[in-house]
């Protein structure tokens, strides 16, 4: 349900930009429809640099059609088997990009300490990713020949891995257990799009500022999840220095509405969504927002920044973008994003 004092405050704003647009926005709200664009297909393979094994979700293109799709790595969560990404990857994969899903297997300290061992996202399959999709794109044999937009990359993540991914789109900061030493930000890296993560210390609530120079960044998080927090999410939003960047949150999902089953193990609150609902919700924002900054599709970023909370029940949104010109006239710049109310009085009137 959306509340009428988050709305009003919005209408205002939305406003005040089709004023400023005229009436492209109005009829590009009217005439679009963020569903899937291609079918997909999938297949696992070994990557030739890192030797993990990876699922790659991909778009089913026309024989006529000559176009590339970019790259979106998937970075799981703590102990998540890549196989529980499969109807998010390859819903996201449908927006048009080639979804890679690695499962990372390795031994590092935890928090405390200790080695533990297990699939643990590091910020250096970045690097590696981008150097194995050059050398699938050119195999004969590879399923994905010529397919791939190698100069073009785009960073999912679960829980830890969206740690790692927040962390791979800066320089300055780098977490133990995570982070590559020297690493650098490649220029392939074009947006960020993540769930259930927080960059800082729960604990303490403390969240470190995010240096993510001009890579936009997304971050969603579930209501209902009791393994981290919205609320941490949130905050972890406020400290991205740079826009563009969007918080959402997906109304009744917990920290596992991006997996194909809930875990009744790890996360204690059961989601009021159903899993389907919610991870379909989940990988629509995804790939939306990814074709935003990636594909520069207006109709996609319009979604993302204006119109799409009003059009999803299931999801309230705060965002700001920079303005970009307009694709019919070259020195129009269009009005500032919105910026929705928070949610924290959304949350304290339900």
């Amino acid at each position: 349900m959306k509340l009428a004092t988050r709305k009003q405050p919005l209408a205002m704003t939305l406003g005040a930009t089709l004023f400023a647009l005229g009436t492209n926005v109005t009829a590009s709200a009217a005439t679009f429809h963020p569903h899937p664009l291609f079918p997909v297909t999938q297949y696992t393979t070994t990557l030739s640099v890192s030797g993990d094994s990876a699922d790659i979700y991909f778009p089913i293109r026309s024989d006529s059609a000559t176009s590339q799709f970019p790259i979106a790595l998937m970075l799981q969560g703590a102990f998540v088997d890549k196989a529980d990404y499969a109807n998010y990857a390859s819903q996201v994969a449908s927006y048009g990009f080639v979804v890679v899903v690695p499962n990372r297997l390795r031994t590092t300290l935890n928090p405390s300490g200790e080695e533990a061992t297990g699939l643990i996202a590091e910020q250096q399959q970045v690097h590696e990713v981008l150097t194995d999709m050059v050398a699938e794109n050119a195999k004969i044999d590879s399923p994905l020949k010529g397919l791939v937009d190698t100069q073009s990359l785009g960073l999912l993540g679960h829980s830890l891995g969206a740690l790692v991914a927040i962390s791979a789109t800066q320089e300055e900061l780098c977490l133990p257990a995570i982070c590559t030493a020297g690493y650098v930000k490649p220029p392939e890296l074009k947006a960020s799009i993540t769930y259930a993560g927080a960059f800082g210390d729960p604990q303490t609530q403390t969240f470190f500022p995010i240096q993510n120079g001009n890579t936009p960044i997304g971050l969603i998080a579930g209501s209902l999840d009791g393994v981290g927090s919205p609320r941490n999410t949130q905050q972890t939003y406020s400290q991205v220095q740079n826009p563009p960047k969007v918080f959402i949150q997906v109304e009744g999902a917990n920290h596992y509405s991006i997996t194909n089953e809930d875990n009744l193990e790890r996360e204690p609150n059961r989601p009021t969504l159903e899993q389907a609902i919610a991870t379909e919700t989940i990988a629509r924002w995804s790939g939306l927002f990814l074709r935003a900054h990636l594909l520069n599709d207006r109709d996609a970023l319009n979604y993302v920044y204006h119109t799409g909370d009003d059009l999803d029940r299931n999801v309230s949104t705060i965002g700001q973008k920079q303005p970009i010109p307009e694709p019919s006239a070259g020195l129009t710049l269009l009005a500032v994003g919105v910026m929705g109310l928070g949610l924290r009085s959304y949350r304290n009137q339900n």
